[in-house]
C-alpha cells in the first residue's frame, strides 16, 4: 500500500503564504507523478499543479505565477509553495501520487483558509 499525508495547511491572510507537503511512505516503487488538487465546498476537486518525476510541471491558470510544485524524489516529499493566496484559494488540498506501487493515491487533504 501507498499512503500520502499532505500537511501545512492553515489560515493565512490574503495576500499570504503556504507551503504544504505531501509525504510518501509504503510501497511506493518509483514515484511518476504528484499532483496537487482542491476541493472548495460545494465544487469539484480540480486540479493546481502537476510534477512529474522528470521534473516537468504544468499549472492550472488560476494559479500561473503564485503557486510553484516542487519535489524531492530521494525523500518522496513533494511540496507546494503558494504565494499571493486570495479568499477563492480557500479549500481542502490534495495531493495525489502515482507511482508504481498503486495509481491514483489520496491523502486526507489538508485546509486551506484565506481570510482577513
Amino acid at each position: 500500500q501507498v499512503q500520502v499525508e499532505e500537511s501545512g495547511g492553515g489560515l493565512v491572510q490574503p495576500g499570504g503564504s503556504l507551503t504544504l507537503s505531501c509525504a510518501v511512505s509504503g510501497s511506493i516503487g518509483t514515484i511518476y507523478a504528484m499532483g496537487w488538487y482542491r476541493q472548495a465546498p460545494g465544487k469539484q476537486r480540480e486540479l493546481d499543479a502537476k510534477i512529474t518525476r522528470g521534473g516537468s510541471t504544468n499549472y492550472a491558470d488560476s494559479v500561473k505565477g503564485r503557486f510553484t510544485i516542487s519535489s524531492d524524489n530521494a525523500k518522496n516529499t513533494g511540496y507546494l509553495q503558494m504565494n499571493s493566496l486570495k479568499p477563492e484559494d480557500t479549500a481542502v488540498y490534495y495531493c495525489r501520487v502515482d507511482s508504481s506501487g498503486k495509481f491514483g493515491s489520496w491523502g486526507q487533504g489538508t485546509q486551506v483558509t484565506v481570510s482577513s
